[in-house]
């Protein structure tokens, strides 16, 4: 709806203007302030009703009337109810309940394909996230990446894109020198079959301890990783093996989180290509010497200034994280010559991804557009960071099956006549949805805090209120086919035109202008890469919904016409809010 009024002002005005929901309706149903904006362009001051003009200078709210009737003029015949000029230049409008009716028509008939576009049409795009380490538990740190990113990659898919999912593995490095030196001191080959990840990770927090209190581990860490890259059969081996198990853990994991990849890659698939870049870097005056390692020095170029100094091989000739991704974003660009590349990587890297994308532009690969889709920590009840290597870290698997369980009792209260299996499978969306919908619904930029009662609260900002909501509309849909024999979502295609006339009340066009809203909600977030305002717009919209269905009869309707349209109505908030929870990775149970 907000694209349509766009065009109109568009065509009135012969250029582009912001549309508005105002939060009071008395404001209008949608709103903008192009007089305003346009008068400060020409110099012209704003002005209260009443004040008197300076001589030879316009002003905004005498700008707004003249565009108010273009719009007027411009807009379809009985588009506008009304168009009206306020103080001190808005342009407020208010749709015709015939052109809302019209709309949720076309929702109808749209059904699941409803808010889908081909922004991205012929466009592909890879998506990064995740990104976990080899032996290491998943935990909460990977939290955002893996829920932020997989939502993103839904919403990229919805809006046309090809989206590759990429999992980008920390399999390489010095940490895997560490861990293998720990294994070669305290290591025992049945302890770790029968406990892989757990015993990895209790002689990596072993190892670190050490570390911190005799610098002579730091450098067996080095020499054994030294000796891995080299090709040690031995430590090859190890590494391998440490490896094999890790993913297996995190299948586990992915698996209960409904979380899929395209492609999952270890930094160790590009340790061949290492090598020749850093020749190449160094030939093209591109990475110079510096104490015997090799950096690009950014004040060399232009555009470039300010960055510090990046390395890319260190003095032993060890590689880096750097060089890697390097490497990596060289093969992505040429084996799928993607439109665009989206790192989902928390905040602490920014400086890490500013230097990468400083140098792919450098080597000009400039194709390809590079985002560094950031994010906050999830944080302990104190607000302290958790660390794998302090030993605090907590297991993702852990808080997960928490969720589930905490769910579990609340589904039993709510409907203790579900059969078991049900209940299991309905504890678990509802579980796993309350976890993925407190991350996503804030601000990714922002840090993240855990509150059960808040995350699983059926009557709050919540997952759980959400689906609940979603439950109790398919409900009503059952019970209507139960009664009436009237199947959803085709129950009303044959006289839908006269039937929709008979909404007519505030709240019904209220809800037809959400629901409307839900493809212009998609689209900024596919453009912005943020998640919170699809939440923020499901909970308003499952709001509304709740309000609908507790003041308006809807099954014990005695206008047949008007309760099958109200039916089409409930079913197509349903088909939003169901679209809506998928693009964030939710599902929608058809009971709670």
């Amino acid at each position: 709806m907000r694209k349509k009024i766009g065009l109109i002002l568009r065509k009135a005005m012969g250029g582009d203007a912001e549309v508005s929901i105002p939060e009071n309706e008395k404001f209008g149903h949608y709103s903008t302030n192009v007089a305003m904006k346009l008068a400060r362009g020409k110099k012209a001051a704003p002005r209260q009703r009443g004040e008197p003009c300076p001589a030879g200078r316009g002003n905004s709210l005498e700008l707004a009337a003249e565009l108010a009737a273009k719009i007027e003029k411009s807009a379809p015949a009985g588009f506008f109810e009304k168009v009206e000029v306020a103080a001190p230049g808005f342009i407020n409008l208010w749709v015709s309940k015939k052109i809302l009716r019209d709309e949720l028509v076309s929702i109808f008939r749209q059904k699941e394909r409803y808010g889908r576009s081909d922004v991205g049409r012929k466009k592909k795009v890879i998506v990064e996230y995740s990104s976990v380490n080899v032996a290491k538990p998943m935990h909460v740190g990977h939290l955002r990446s893996t829920v932020i990113g997989d939502a993103l990659a839904n919403v990229l898919e919805f809006a046309g894109y090809k989206v590759i999912r990429w999992n980008y593995v920390g399999d390489w490095g010095t940490q895997f020198g560490k861990l293998i030196a720990a294994y070669k001191r305290w290591g025992r080959k049945s302890e770790v079959e029968k406990s892989p990840i757990g015993e990895l990770l209790s002689l990596y927090v072993r190892f670190h301890k050490k570390e911190v209190e005799n610098p002579i581990f730091l450098k067996e860490g080095q020499e054994e990783f030294m000796k891995l890259e080299a090709g040690d059969k031995e430590n090859r081996k190890l590494w391998r093996w440490f490896s094999k198990e890790s993913m297996e853990e995190f299948k586990k994991v992915y698996g209960i989180l409904g979380v899929k990849f395209d492609v999952v890659l270890g930094e160790s698939f590009f340790e061949p290509f290492l090598k020749p870049l850093v020749e190449r870097l160094y030939k093209k005056k591109i990475a110079t010497e510096s104490e015997g390692a090799l950096v690009v020095n950014f004040d060399k170029f232009s555009a470039k200034k300010g960055l510090p100094p990046a390395l890319v091989q260190k003095s032993d000739e060890s590689s880096l994280y750097l060089t890697r991704d390097i490497a990596n974003l060289e093969y992505r660009i040429k084996k799928y010559k993607p439109s665009g590349i989206i790192y989902v990587v928390g905040n602490e890297q920014a400086l890490h991804f500013e230097q990468l994308f400083a140098i792919a532009g450098i080597i000009r690969l400039k194709n390809t557009k590079l985002a560094h889709v950031k994010y906050g920590l999830v944080l302990g009840e104190k607000g302290k960071k958790l660390s794998t290597r302090g030993g605090e870290a907590i297991q993702l698997e852990e808080l997960l099956r928490k969720s589930v369980g905490l769910a579990g009792k609340i589904v039993e209260q709510k409907n203790p006549k579900l059969k078991a299996r049900e209940k299991n499978a309905i504890a678990e969306a509802v579980g796993v949805g309350a976890v993925k919908y407190n991350d996503l619904k804030e601000n990714r930029m922002s840090d993240i805090y855990f509150d059960w009662d808040k995350m699983l609260d059926f009557s709050g900002d919540s997952a759980p209120y959400i689906q609940y909501t979603h439950a109790r509309l398919r409900s009503i849909l059952r019970k209507a086919h139960k009664a009436s024999g009237i199947q959803y979502p085709s129950f009303a295609k044959a006289s839908v035109g006269k039937q929709v006339s008979s909404l007519d009340t505030d709240i019904e066009m209220a809800l037809i202008r959400k629901i409307a809203e839900f493809p212009e909600t998609v689209r900024r977030s596919a453009e912005n890469f943020f998640t919170n305002n699809i939440a923020r717009y499901l909970y308003e919209l499952a709001n509304l919904a709740n309000k609908y269905y507790e003041s308006t009869p809807i099954l014990t309707d005695k206008n047949v016409d008007r309760r099958n349209v109200r039916l089409m109505l409930i079913n197509s908030v349903a088909v939003v809010i169901k679209n809506g929870l998928g693009l964030l990775g939710i599902k929608a149970p058809e009971k709670i």
